[in-house]
């Protein structure tokens, strides 16, 4: 009864967030806001809540206006001195062979191009990307902070903070989406990594992150290290969660479809180091 309930409830507050009429916003951007009810079943029973787009009327009518322009006119608000395109970004089997990196079945994983050619590394600045979505590892107060979580703050500009003024928060494993702004990306994912090395928080991360991508029909999306650093989860603990979340993610029902590429954005030599050595394990080639 209790999950029924809930199901419920998670249904129709989505619906009613769907179904507002919000003026200024296109038809185009409308498929942002649906989430199949079979979609909300089945996460609110596993206990994943993807949250719909912000419907504040103000809010929206700033983020079309961002969403809607010229990718001409868009890129001359770019504060990056050079974006970068998801052409300029080779694929795990491409970087694989320029890099010489030699793979293998592994004992678990089998070798699947297909998901393979779907995930990415990008050794760079992730405020520079132009693709659909950019992921920020944020604080629970979502207003900005350090590391990342500033540079992209930062490149977005003043409305990205205002937007997320209206979130309430995010809890620790939660997900919830912006628009990007003045970022090259459309849009943010912002997630709330644990402090410490709590596993289960952290595959909570990705895979609402990977849900939300889905949910809002987007097709392109890069990771930073989520909870490395100042929250001092081990580099290689943390690669290797957000490897096998990805991995088996793909491999669920018709996911792999649904994605164009998912980046993972390293800034550190030691990550680049892990990533290459544990690439080759989730995705053999």
């Amino acid at each position: 009864m209790c999950s029924r309930y809930l199901t419920r409830v998670i249904f129709a507050r989505v619906c009613a967030c769907a179904a507002s009429k919000v003026p200024g916003r296109s038809n185009n951007n409308t498929r942002h806001f649906l989430i199949s009810r079979s979609f909300v079943t089945r996460r609110a029973m596993e206990g994943v809540t993807v949250h719909p787009l912000q419907t504040d009327p103000a809010i929206v009518a700033e983020r079309d206006k961002y969403l809607n322009m010229p990718t001409s006119e868009r890129r001359r608000l770019y504060k990056c001195k050079k974006f970068v395109t998801l052409d300029d970004i080779p694929d795990w089997p491409a970087y694989s062979k320029a890099k010489n990196i030699t793979t293998g079945a592994s004992g678990k994983w089998s070798k699947r191009y297909d998901l393979s050619s779907k995930v990415s590394m990008f050794v760079g600045d992730i405020t520079a990307l132009e693709i659909d979505a950019i992921v920020n590892a944020a604080n629970n107060a979502l207003l900005g902070g350090g590391g990342v979580d500033g540079a992209i703050h930062r490149a977005a500009g003043h409305m990205l903070v205002n937007e997320c003024k209206t979130l309430n928060g995010c809890a620790t494993g939660d997900a919830k989406i912006t628009g990007g702004y003045e970022l090259p990306a459309k849009y943010v994912i912002h997630t709330v990594g644990p402090v410490g090395e709590k596993e289960a928080k952290l595959h909570s991360c990705y895979l609402t992150c990977l849900e939300t991508m889905k949910a809002n029909r987007l097709r392109t999306m890069a990771f930073p290290c989520i909870s490395t650093g100042v929250y001092h989860y081990p580099n290689k603990n943390a690669a290797h969660v957000a490897l096998s979340t990805t991995r088996e993610w793909l491999e669920l029902e018709d996911n792999a479809s649904k994605v164009d590429r998912i980046i993972f954005c390293l800034f550190l030599d030691k990550d680049v180091n892990i990533y290459e050595e544990l690439l080759p394990e989730y995705f053999p080639l």
